[in-house]
């Protein structure tokens, strides 16, 4: 090996990845040049130290620092196990730079491990990625007129609420609301005053639900509301809290205040509800009845329309 050392090197030298070799005592012997450009670090400065002299001082996304907790580096030469992990090492001008390590051990001919190869790439534009997707998934749980969560945003609040109910009987409630004669708003003022009226009634909703409360726009006119934790007589008064604000809120439009209302329906999860579509099916007809019966009403599961 030694023989061929020169040409060896220059090969190493050569990789765009970052490359360098430690012995047992975590001590550099080696750094290649894309080592260099990745961390700004020559390998003058770093060749002869120690993992734990911390020139590099690798931490975790949690901010802990590998060095003295966690060492891919430490733990393949006390076992001989290969490593990878994502981590943040820091650059000679000082910022943070995410890096995917990747250990190997370094054996003799007797098979005894004399120290270790690390290699690393600079992770950058995978976690861009990685924030790309995050944001795209974000984009598409939420509804781009009113900013809150859409009608899959809630369904899948609701399974994992479903969930909870089955392994561990937390309950919850269902606000199926629906904006009262929403169809002649459009008709007269146009679908900008709609617009305008449906971000109304979701600011006024979302700003009034409790924090642990979830409320998503299901399509079209209507919202629902997911209520963690909550009893009949709870869910009552919050449907008529919900009910009366919306009633007290108004737009200038054309030169007068125009007001809107919501039907409810209201309904709590049942033993029975296996399925999204069984609660929500019955909250729906329950807002369904508060339409027949005048509109700007609650309806519950078993109780008559709700007082205007």
């Amino acid at each position: 090996m030694r023989k061929n050392e020169p040409e060896f090197k220059e090969i190493l030298d050569n990789l765009y990845d970052g490359v360098y070799f430690v012995d047992t005592e975590r001590r550099v012997t080696y750094w290649n040049k894309g080592a260099e450009r990745i961390s700004g670090y020559s390998a003058n400065q770093v060749v002869g130290h120690r993992c734990m002299d911390n020139l590099l001082n690798h931490v975790t996304e949690a901010a802990i620092q590998l060095s003295l907790n966690g060492c891919p580096l430490h733990a393949t030469i006390a076992d001989g196990k290969q490593r990878e992990a994502e981590v943040y090492l820091h650059h000679s001008d000082g910022h943070r730079v995410p890096i995917m390590v990747r250990t190997a051990p370094i054996r003799n001919n007797n098979g005894e491990i004399m120290g270790v190869v690390e290699t690393f790439s600079d992770n950058s534009s995978l976690l861009s990625v990685r924030h790309q997707l995050r944001r795209l998934e974000d984009t598409a749980l939420q509804d781009p007129l009113t900013g809150i969560g859409n009608r899959l945003y809630m369904e899948r609040r609701l399974q994992i609420a479903i969930l909870e109910f089955q392994q561990h009987g937390t309950p919850f409630g269902i606000l199926f609301m629906d904006i009262d004669h929403f169809k002649l708003i459009n008709d007269t003022y146009g679908h900008e005053a709609g617009d305008k009226v449906l971000r109304m009634v979701t600011a006024t909703l979302h700003r009034n639900l409790r924090t642990e409360d979830t409320i998503a726009r299901w399509g079209g006119e209507e919202f629902v509301a997911l209520l963690g934790g909550i009893n009949s007589s709870s869910l009552g008064r919050m449907a008529e809290k919900m009910r009366t604000l919306i009633e007290h809120s108004t737009l200038w439009m054309r030169g007068k205040n125009v007001g809107v209302t919501i039907s409810i329906g209201m309904t709590l999860i049942q033993p029975t509800d296996s399925t999204i579509q069984s609660i929500i099916n019955r909250a729906d007809y329950n807002m369904y009845k508060s339409k027949q019966n005048g509109a700007n009403r609650i309806t519950g599961d078993k109780t008559t329309p709700a007082s205007e």
